[in-house]
């Protein structure tokens, strides 16, 4: 599903360059549920946003479903985020001014859609995350886990092959971190890959494999499951 092959990037800071993603070779076959670690600074985000092809790498070579993912002009990276990957953010990223229904309608608006169809599969989409019933309140009127539920649905409404989860857990106590573990998990279950970006162990240890990275590289790849 997704392959990297000596993936290298560097930014210009200053002067000189900062290298911040070193050779990286990474596998993540389809249904897997991966989780990557490691401390700031390591190079987490940078390799999510490679991989969501919200940013390009400066040399090796990078493979979503089979696809060369390279060179891509700002329309063909949109249309391959459209057509394969789902995103859910710490932050939530909740329109203040739509409802719920609405929020995860709106990936659908951007397919051009029609509004009957997309709100509709907007409601399925909140009751498959437990929701349904809170489809007319706005995001003020909500909970953090339950932005968060919002936030999964508005991800599958396209269903994408991968969903990247940056910190999903990061902004929830404990107990709903948890239970928002249990819903990405029963979504990977589905056969979506799963790609989880987190800082707490105890939600690393709830998924297949941990990656774990470190000054730009992945010093460690494997189950934390005996």
């Amino acid at each position: 599903m997704i392959e990297l092959k000596k993936i290298n990037k560097s930014y210009q800071v200053g002067a000189s360059p900062l290298h911040v993603l070193k050779d990286i070779d990474l596998h993540i076959a389809e249904g897997e549920m991966v989780s990557i670690m490691g401390s700031s600074g390591s190079g987490k985000s940078t390799l999510l946003n490679i991989l969501g092809i919200l940013d390009s790498y400066d040399s090796g070579e990078y493979r979503l479903n089979n696809e060369l993912i390279q060179h891509l002009s700002e329309a063909r990276a949109a249309k391959l985020r459209n057509q394969y990957i789902g995103f859910v953010f710490q932050s939530f990223n909740l329109v203040s001014f739509k409802n719920a229904m609405e929020n995860v309608a709106l990936p659908l608006y951007y397919q051009k859609v029609p509004r009957k169809q997309r709100n509709k599969l907007a409601l399925e989409y909140l009751e498959k995350v437990g929701l349904g019933e809170w489809a007319t309140h706005m995001p003020n009127e909500l909970s953090g886990g339950q932005k968060q539920r919002v936030a999964i649905a508005r991800s599958l409404i396209t269903k994408p092959k991968v969903i990247f989860a940056d910190e999903p857990t990061g902004a929830l106590d404990t107990t709903t971190s948890h239970d928002v573990m249990e819903l990405l998990r029963s979504v990977n279950q589905e056969g979506i890959t799963m790609v989880i970006v987190t800082h707490e162990t105890d939600i690393a240890e709830l998924t297949d494999r941990t990656i774990v990275l470190k000054d730009g590289r992945i010093i460690e790849s494997n189950s934390l499951h005996v």
